[in-house]
């Protein structure tokens, strides 16, 4: 019988040094080609490839259980911190090569514009330099552990080119709508619902760190940063999948910049996720307390936050809300508004069921309906408004629609068919789509 053996060996530390030696050959090359030029003539295909180097080595390290262990805890940490500001840095490198390319200087004015390029200018320039002075601990840590780091460099022929990035329409839960005109109203409705969740969270810029500190806490923790970021990654693939490159985007140039203000937004807050989860991650307490105390030393969190706050978000906000006027002109050159007034049968309730139908209804074809009972008015989109304003109102029997003919034409056909009491089942293949 063959003797059994442990899933998972102890590894000597001196003994690991041989593997990482190994491993980390071609990112010191890299880093020898790097370090050895200013680190503001880095461009994208730099920060590209010191992404793709770090991330295997993090990996590798993380294979091997790195984090835990004290010796190597901190170049872990200095492997994953070179990733995320590598990240936000190519994020920002991207946007400034197609900044002009977005169509955006007519949306913004000279003043905004000149103060836009200086805030990623200077954002460009703190993250390349944070990004160095990361590589260059690494390599000092890398010395203090033992590793022999080859000399030869990494030839800028040798670089990866950025390889577009292929991915399939983010089209869950959406229906398939023939109506071009129709798509193009609920992205723009969707947009200016974009420009109100940043222009809630009140973004300006703040000089104090403590109450710039206190500001981040409450609306751009790394769970927050992801939603604003997917919020407005959705909008812009929804875009790409249903209006670039067809006739009509052809034909109004509106769109093309509506899509300019969704990428440059897009791009900024790529870099604030990545940022935030270096800030919460990498010097929030949840690491080694030692390889924190290093990592603050090399890059000061203030200054991480000030470029979060004062200059990412809040040109991400300014962005957004300067597309505000496009997206309400597109808004209403392809809806085509009208009114609808039902009167609710004596033997019927709009109660949550039939509301929630209603909001189905509003939800599937994205473009803003209003309901009005007795004076009172409110989102139609909203199961939380809408009960609200029905409840508020419990003898009203005439209800008001307003917005796109395609809802509220199934907002009548709804009623026409006792608001689905009889059971889903009983409603037209019209509505079919409410049943899933």
């Amino acid at each position: 019988m063959s003797p059994e053996h442990s899933l998972e060996e102890v590894i000597p530390e001196r003994a690991f040094i041989g593997l990482v030696q190994t491993q980390a050959q071609s990112f010191f090359r890299l880093a020898n080609t790097l370090l050895a030029r200013e680190a503001a003539s880095w461009g994208k295909r730099h920060f590209n490839q010191l992404v793709i180097e770090s991330e295997a080595l993090e990996s590798f390290l993380d294979d091997y259980g790195a984090r835990y262990n004290r010796t190597w805890c901190l170049m872990r940490e200095l492997a994953a911190s070179l990733r995320w500001f590598s990240l936000a840095a190519f994020s920002l490198a991207h946007l400034s090569g197609r900044l002009e390319s977005y169509g955006l200087v007519a949306s913004l004015s000279s003043t905004d514009l000149d103060d836009a390029l200086r805030s990623l200018e200077r954002t460009r320039l703190f993250l390349s330099e944070s990004t160095r002075k990361l590589l260059d601990r690494f390599c000092g840590e890398a010395d203090v552990l033992g590793l022999e780091r080859t000399p030869e460099t990494y030839p800028d022929d040798s670089l990866l080119g950025v390889a577009p990035r292929q991915r399939l329409p983010r089209n869950v839960g959406q229906e398939d709508l023939v109506d071009e005109n129709q798509k193009i109203a609920e992205v723009a409705s969707k947009f200016l619902a974009s420009c109100d969740l940043l222009e809630d969270l009140a973004i300006r810029r703040i000089g104090d760190a403590e109450r710039r500190r206190e500001l981040l806490d409450r609306v751009c923790s790394e769970a927050q940063a992801r939603v604003y970021e997917a919020t407005v990654h959705n909008l812009q693939s929804s875009y790409d999948t249903y209006i670039k490159n067809t006739v009509v985007e052809g034909r109004d140039e509106r769109l093309p910049r509506l899509r300019g203000h969704l990428s440059t937004a897009l791009h900024l807050l790529e870099a604030v996720t990545f940022l935030t989860h270096f800030v919460e991650r990498h010097e929030g307490g949840i690491r080694s307390e030692a390889a924190e105390q290093v990592v603050a030393q090399v890059v000061d969190r203030r200054g991480v936050q000030e470029v979060i706050l004062n200059d990412l978000l809040l040109l991400a906000d300014r962005f957004m809300q300067r597309g505000r006027i496009v997206a309400e002109e597109l808004l209403h050159a392809y809806t085509n508004l009208q009114e609808l007034e039902v009167e609710l049968p004596d033997d019927l309730k709009l109660h949550a069921r039939p509301a929630a139908l209603i909001v189905g209804i509003v939800g599937h074809y994205g473009t803003p309906v209003e309901l009005e009972v007795a004076g009172h008015k409110c989102n139609a989109g909203s199961i939380l408004e809408m009960l609200v304003t029905v409840g508020s109102n419990p003898e009203a029997r005439h209800f008001v629609f307003r917005g796109d003919e395609n809802p509220l034409r199934d907002i009548g056909v709804l009623f026409s068919n006792g608001l689905g009491e009889k059971g889903l089942g009983s409603l037209p293949e019209r509505l079919g789509y409410l049943r899933s």
